[in-house]
């Protein structure tokens, strides 16, 4: 036979129980009500509840302080641990939760263009977890830091963080076909006849194209600047300009002819995107399945 049908508990209504455990704890009916977030008489009435459960008072009352009798006092002992026991298990309970979520902060260009397209793979892999995305194109430093892992380009001097490159990225001019029609580039000289797009959160990126592919003593060229990267490429696709990016980031609209690569031979190759984990994750299971799949992932959609 079960011990469920041997026996059934025999508790006191549990709402009195706590109210008790805090009034006794305090031994004060108003300290308790402001820990419970109720109010003083909803304290008083759950106390006589209990004493009525009970059939012996709990509490002398002797003017307006609010003492203890002895087997109260006992009994708040023995209550106190065992909430204290409650609470503890229901802290492993929470923790055991939490450890089933991954949060992931990532670069928005890279998680809308290469992350989000691969990432129900990963949920079908591990469909255990429960995968949080935010987007941020912040320094890690200027973070919350409320993430399992980030992926940032770098690398950088991240303290306090375990980092790994895990996706090279090598940039080429793109720009409508409709522009290019209008003024041909056959070399990086010709780029001087355009406006070149860039992202305020790539700084520099130009000049280190321009100065790898060797164009140097031209005129000042045209520029416009955009908040973020994804902007950039909207631009690029709507004919504003030459903008910079990876033919990996950006495969959909070059097999649909939104965008095309004047100088596929010129490639340059830029930060690799890193993955960055909390040194207090390090040994936390989601977090090093997630960057194995990342190192995974780049492999496969290496060019």
């Amino acid at each position: 036979m079960s011990y469920h049908h041997k026996m059934s508990r025999r508790l006191p209504p549990l709402t009195a129980l706590r109210a008790f455990e805090a009034a006794a704890r305090h031994e004060s009916l108003s300290r308790a009500a402001e820990e419970l977030a109720v109010t003083h008489g909803a304290v008083s009435r759950q106390v006589q509840e209990l004493e009525a459960w009970a059939g012996l008072p709990l509490f002398e009352r002797p003017g307006r302080r609010l003492v203890l009798t002895p087997i109260g006092r006992d009994y708040r002992d023995q209550v106190t641990a065992a909430l204290n026991s409650i609470e503890s298990a229901s802290d492993v309970l929470r923790r055991a939760a939490a450890r089933q979520r991954l949060t992931i902060s990532t670069l928005p260009t890279f998680a809308m263009r290469w992350l989000l397209p691969r990432l129900g793979h990963f949920q079908q892999a591990q469909p255990h977890l429960e995968v949080r995305l935010t987007t941020s194109d912040r320094p890690l430093h200027l973070t919350d830091g409320h993430f399992d892992v980030a992926i940032r380009r770098g690398p950088e001097a991240w303290p306090g963080f375990r980092a790994a490159a895990f996706l090279s990225e090598f940039e080429t001019p793109v720009c409508n076909p409709r522009l290019l029609d209008a003024r041909p580039i056959s070399t990086p000289a010709d780029l001087v006849t355009h406006n070149l797009l860039e992202a305020e959160t790539r700084p520099g990126s130009w000049n280190r194209w321009l100065e790898e592919a060797g164009v140097r003593n031209l005129p000042t060229m045209r520029r416009q600047s955009f908040d973020h990267y994804y902007v950039c490429l909207q631009a690029a696709c709507d004919g504003l300009g030459v903008a910079l990016a990876s033919p990996q980031l950006i495969r959909d609209e070059l097999e649909s002819g939104r965008l095309v690569a004047p100088l596929p031979e010129t490639p340059v190759l830029s930060r690799p995107y890193c993955w960055i984990v909390p040194e207090r994750q390090r040994n936390d299971g989601a977090a090093r399945a997630f960057c194995n799949w990342l190192q995974e992932q780049a492999a496969e959609s290496a060019p």
